[in-house]
């Protein structure tokens, strides 16, 4: 029997992994949990947000399955997503954007993955506030040599992007392309205006590439890209990105399927990897039983299929598309009206997507 980490959350989270818990093992996955506690709620308990006991137990067990995290916006504690992919190294965030029938969007037939650089960039951390003697010092250095200069009210956040991470993010790209059948990687950049730190990513991406030339490699600047995606959606397959632009245009893309509800997601590294909903933990509907759990069931698909369960990810996946394509039992947020009277709830949802995988 495969044993799994299952973070609950908080906000909408409990909820929602309970239905994700349910589907996976109408599967007969053979999967025991191992339920494990973060968030603000625990938070209130103990007095921290991510006890130590939760990130043992991914690291022991090497595969989680993650239900959303409140994040307080300006305040509070730093985000719980960030700092386990930082703590387990989580290099490669994996956000697959299918198109399935019955989800209302102005696009179809929609196949992209976005492949994400996880440990760098902007979202390193790498802060320092307005006001503080550090970053007074760091200002000066930088005016002393750099012809354009900073102004003593300014906050810095510092924007580094190293070959060691470039390389294992778009070999990663490659991997996932190849394993999966898909025929082409597309690189990501702001190469013509930081040259230093995306011409850095764009030259190794093209190294990388010399060396995986059985698939299809082509690089875009991060604007164009964006209009592209919403232009010729279907031009593009697997698309590795540095971390911030990876963040925008995974949402852009889950935009193009639906949204963030069939929306699913991974952090993977070379030991330890957590599936996750690409959404929030959107609190206000706590414990009303109301929210789309599809993006957690989706992201127990990927779950599965990176434990080798193949026959069961199928499975459970084809009992999601069919709910969705019959439209009955789903969350308000499937529906064609939001008020229509006929939405289920979360635990209905999910008992009619049990119902399809056993029949």
């Amino acid at each position: 029997m495969n044993k799994v980490t299952l973070v609950t959350g908080d906000g909408i989270g409990p909820e929602i992994a309970e239905a994700a818990r349910r589907c996976v093992d109408a599967t007969g996955a053979g999967i025991k949990w191992d339920i494990v506690e973060a968030g603000t709620d625990v938070m209130e308990r103990t007095g921290t947000p991510l006890p130590e006991t939760t990130v043992e137990s991914i690291r022991k067990n090497g595969v989680a399955l993650k239900a959303p995290i409140t994040t307080p916006v300006g305040t509070g504690f730093r985000s719980i997503n960030v700092y386990l992919r930082q703590t387990l190294d989580l290099y490669a965030c994996l956000r697959p954007c299918k198109s399935y029938k019955g989800v209302r969007s102005r696009y179809t037939d929609i196949d992209l993955v976005v492949v994400r650089e996880n440990t760098e960039d902007l979202y390193a951390g790498i802060e320092f506030e307005k006001g503080k003697g550090e970053t007074a010092e760091i200002i000066d250095w930088i005016n002393k040599h750099s012809e354009r200069k900073i102004g003593k009210d300014a906050g810095v956040s510092i924007k580094p992007i190293s070959v060691r991470a470039t390389e294992r993010i778009v070999q990663f790209a490659f991997d996932y392309a190849r394993k999966m059948g898909r025929k082409k990687v597309t690189s990501v950049h702001k190469a013509n205006i930081m040259k230093f730190s995306d011409g850095l990513w764009l030259d190794v991406s093209r190294e990388v590439a010399k060396k995986n030339t059985d698939i299809e490699f082509e690089d875009r600047i991060v604007d164009n890209m964006c209009m592209q995606l919403i232009q010729k959606p279907e031009l593009y397959d697997v698309i590795v990105l540095p971390n911030l632009y990876g963040d925008i245009l995974s949402d852009l893309c889950a935009g193009l399927v639906g949204g963030l509800g069939v929306a699913p997601g991974a952090n993977i590294g070379d030991k330890a990897a957590i599936f996750e909903a690409t959404h929030g933990s959107a609190p206000k509907y706590k414990g009303q039983n109301k929210v789309n759990p599809t993006a957690l069931i989706l992201s127990g698909v990927m779950m599965l299929r990176h434990m080798g369960k193949k026959a069961e990810a199928d499975k459970l996946e084809n009992a999601v598309a069919a709910v969705i394509a019959e439209g009955k039992y789903v969350t308000y947020d499937m529906k064609p009206q939001r008020d229509d009277p006929t939405a289920v709830g979360t635990s209905e949802m999910a008992d009619a997507v049990i119902e399809k995988i056993e029949s």
